[in-house]
């Protein structure tokens, strides 16, 4: 007969062998997609010169992590996985679809609010409001700054190197929402644009956004979500001015950004 003190430790073996099955899943899947928001893939047109980059994130997961992944155990650091996240579901639909939606980023550089519309963008901005009411993007570093071909500032990792993201991924949304590509294959996202990183994939958007600060030519393949108010544009020029840790064009802000709190309500 099995006692309940051999019943704990069996049971406390199978968690620890479950969670090291995901730390060496999550460290796989890191090699295989470290190209966050990828400027170094900057395509030089030939026909007219026009330049543009490709965005990709290295959202480490892809259905079902904090990643924007799979793996409940890219969560911030001191919480525990919820429920969606450690089953690699999306959250259920809860906010109101027919509504406006606010979310506010208070960071040390100043804060930022950013209008979403849930008509337009539903699971986007379901996810949201679904994280920061569990205080996932608290403390939350902006791990990412490019300055060259793409002027963005990416946001949202609780890992804070580009890996993180909630163990479920979302649809992409509303991607026809800045017109018609070019004879370049881009779009323009104009400067105050806030839309989701992705892997590369379709559908494979998790917590990882980023914050267009001057106009930006990208592929249409990225969730354009909301729309960052005039304070919020001038915090994130004033980052972006300050330029990259050791003079790089892509990498750590070198006036380091971080999320103290987020929360999303209705309008």
């Amino acid at each position: 007969m099995v006692t309940s003190d051999q019943r704990r430790r069996q049971l406390a073996r199978e968690k620890y062998a479950r969670q090291q099955q995901r730390r060496e899943e999550n460290q796989r899947r890191a090699k295989r997609r470290n190209t966050v928001i990828a400027a170094a893939l900057a395509v030089v047109l030939a026909a007219g010169g026009a330049v543009y980059a490709s965005v990709a994130l290295t959202d480490d997961s892809s259905k079902g992590s904090d990643n924007a992944g799979d793996a409940p155990t890219n969560t911030p650091e001191g919480t525990e996985p919820t429920a969606s996240a450690s089953t690699g579901t999306e959250p259920k639909m809860s906010v109101d679809q027919k509504a406006s939606y606010a979310m506010a980023l208070k960071t040390n550089e100043g804060d930022i609010t950013i209008t979403m519309d849930a008509a337009k963008t539903p699971h986007t901005v379901n996810s949201f409001k679904h994280l920061a009411d569990k205080k996932y993007f608290d403390g939350t570093k902006c791990h990412r700054l490019t300055t060259q071909n793409i002027y963005v500032l990416q946001c949202g990792d609780p890992q804070g190197d580009g890996t993180g993201g909630p163990g479920y991924t979302i649809p992409d949304e509303n991607l026809d929402a800045l017109g018609k590509a070019g004879e370049d294959g881009s779009v323009t996202f104009p400067a105050g644009t806030v839309a989701m990183a992705n892997t590369g994939q379709p559908g494979s958007g998790g917590s990882q956004f980023f914050l267009v600060y001057k106009d930006t030519k990208l592929a249409p393949t990225f969730t354009p979500f909301g729309k960052l108010d005039a304070s919020g544009l001038k915090a994130v020029q004033d980052v972006a001015a300050a330029g990259v840790e050791g003079g790089a064009t892509d990498g750590a802000p070198k006036k380091p950004v971080t999320i103290e709190k987020a929360t999303v309500v209705k309008k």
